[in-house]
């Protein structure tokens, strides 16, 4: 492909447009990008929410975005906020979050999104490290917050605190502002993922921005594009993936504060989404009702739409055209994601079987692999050369090798790009042994790249399992058979001891059965007599046995535990693995 051609191809390419004069470094900072955005598409729709009177949507667009976050900008630096300095931020979704965050930005500041549904000590504990000279945190916590105990001041995300207001927070006075540059951090991100003890991921304008843009030369985004904001936006993949991919194409944002499905019908169809991320809880719970809905037509419907569903995925694969929208124009509507034009799975692996039905009912689905340590996407599967076992190729400017591979070619995957961090929050030995010696981030992900550079992911490092045999058992990999499963509400897999001499381990499930399971057997969770406990137990034994005859002999589990309540998940839906082996 010749220089020509790939530049008039490249979705980045309009940037030398404002080379020079809008910014003067590689690449735009957070501010700059978001003025770019607005010379080009001031009138475009830019934060959009439901929560006018009656759950009226309501609407504000670029220009209106950046008179508020101009004006917030200013009264933080008149309210005594200097370059560098800290500002928290924590609550649901809302137009309101996202100005804060651009204002602080603004303002020269460094912005810390902390996780709002974290208990308040979890979140004392990260304002204590982070030290911000503000924050603006949701109604339900705003009072706790206004204690003359804490340093900082509070200010209130929502209109039911009229004075501390974050729209009502102007000032006539005009400070003087020293705006970041692209290698200046602009926001630290607080994180465990689902082991160990909370870090501060320290990530700079050029990290979020060079992540933002580069991630769009595997995909394809317009300034025509609604994006769905339903994942908590503290967290990186919402923060990047939604939040600043769409602000940097012009794209309009939803916010939803709630995966309550009445809501999350509401918003998908009257906001006429577009863009869809999220995790393989969100997607399953979809794929798990058009499916119930398919099969309640009876045996003959549901032969016919399950061959059609077949002959379109046949169809897209071989001539990249996408039958499936007109096939199942009825099934996608009544499902209300029929504007869809692009679901993106990211957080976790989603099973095989999944991402095939809906690519074979016409939605452009596609996985995507990063961390918050890469700001966070570092392979996304382009959405017509995908591979249904990837988790998705690596980007322009990113690398991968991996690190101690086994026979399989299975390794820790480690990664250089402009994406990844500046380190962790005052931990440089944690910072350092992230790296290796020459300079490569350790993902603490196991997997393998095929030959044309897809990223094929196992598992987590701390997680794998080594059988009596010897062979490698990834728990994820087990997890996924279970994944489109309404009997089971959670299966989370794990190694235990079989025997003390030889410390070999089994394969262990944990599962808490889903309450159609126990209505259809007709028995109570609450009820411990042991025939009621018995009979649970047989009947998901029963299910893993139907499992454990497609898994390869080492996979199969030997050992079931049913928990009285599920286990902890984080924000991004995913268990937390901190219990004890």
């Amino acid at each position: 492909m010749s220089s020509i051609n790939f530049k008039q191809t490249d979705p980045i390419v309009f940037l030398d447009e404002f080379r020079q004069k809008d910014f003067t470094g590689e690449w735009p900072t957070l501010p700059e990008m978001f003025n770019i955005t607005v010379k080009r598409f001031p009138n475009n729709n830019c934060f959009t929410d439901f929560e006018g009177p009656y759950g009226a949507k309501q609407t504000i667009t670029y220009s209106q975005a950046k008179e508020k976050i101009l004006a917030l900008a200013n009264w933080m630096a008149v309210n005594g906020v200097q370059h560098g300095d800290h500002v928290a931020v924590s609550g649901k979704n809302s137009p309101e979050w996202t100005v804060v965050y651009l204002a602080a930005l603004y303002a020269g500041a460094i912005i810390i999104p902390i996780d709002y549904a974290l208990h308040t000590t979890e979140v004392n504990n990260l304002l204590n490290t982070a030290k911000p000279k503000l924050f603006f945190v949701d109604s339900e916590k705003y009072e706790y917050y206004t204690e003359p105990s804490f340093e900082f001041k509070t200010y209130s995300l929502s209109p039911k605190y009229e004075e501390t207001y974050v729209y009502n927070l102007k000032t006539d006075a005009k400070a003087e502002i020293t705006l970041p540059t692209e290698n200046e951090i602009a926001a630290i991100l607080f994180t465990s993922g689902t082991t160990g003890t909370p870090k501060g991921v320290m990530l700079s304008h050029k990290n979020i921005v060079s992540d933002c843009y580069l991630a769009q030369t595997n995909m394809n985004i317009y300034s025509t594009d609604v994006f769905y904001a339903l994942l908590p936006l503290h967290h990186a993949y919402t923060m990047v993936a939604v939040f600043i991919e769409a602000i940097s194409v012009g794209a309009e944002v939803v916010f939803g504060k709630s995966m309550a499905v009445s809501r999350l019908m509401k918003e998908l169809k009257e906001g006429k989404i577009t863009m869809l991320l999220g995790v393989p809880l969100l997607f399953n719970k979809l794929l798990s009702g058009i499916m119930k809905g398919i099969k309640s037509k009876g045996p003959v419907v549901y032969g016919l739409i399950k061959f059609l569903l077949g002959l379109s995925f046949i169809i897209k694969k071989l001539f990249n055209c996408n039958p499936g929208k007109v096939l199942f124009k009825s099934v996608l509507k009544q499902a209300n994601i029929y504007t869809l034009r692009i679901a993106i799975c990211g957080g976790g692996p989603l099973a095989p079987s999944i991402f095939k039905i809906y690519n074979e009912l016409g939605i452009d689905f596609v996985q995507g692999y990063g961390l918050t340590e890469t700001s966070p996407i570092i392979a996304l599967n382009p959405v017509y050369a995908f591979k249904i076992q990837s988790v998705g190729k690596n980007l322009r400017d990113v690398e991968f090798k991996v690190l101690n591979s086994d026979e399989d070619g299975v390794g820790e995957l480690c990664v250089k790009g402009p994406m990844v961090m500046q380190g962790y929050y005052q931990m440089p030995e944690e910072t350092k042994a992230t790296f290796t010696e020459d300079g490569w981030f350790k993902t603490g992900d196991l997997g393998w790249i095929d030959s044309d550079g897809y990223v094929m992911l196992s598992g987590r490092a701390k997680n794998m399992i080594v059988t009596e045999g010897g062979k490698n058992v990834y728990p994820e990999e087990i997890e996924n058979a279970f994944q489109l499963d309404d009997e089971l509400e959670q299966i989370t897999i794990q190694g235990y001891i079989m025997d003390e001499a030889t410390k070999s381990e089994g394969i262990e499930a944990l599962v808490y059965p889903a309450d159609s399971m126990l209505s259809r057997i007709g028995v109570s969770r609450d009820n411990k007599a042991e025939p009621i406990q018995q009979a649970i137990l047989n009947e998901v034994n029963a299910y893993i046995d139907r499992v454990n005859r497609t898994l390869q002999p080492y996979q199969r589990i030997s050992k079931v535990t049913i928990l009285d309540k599920p286990l902890e998940m984080t924000t991004t839906k995913k268990v937390k693995r901190n219990y004890s082996k």
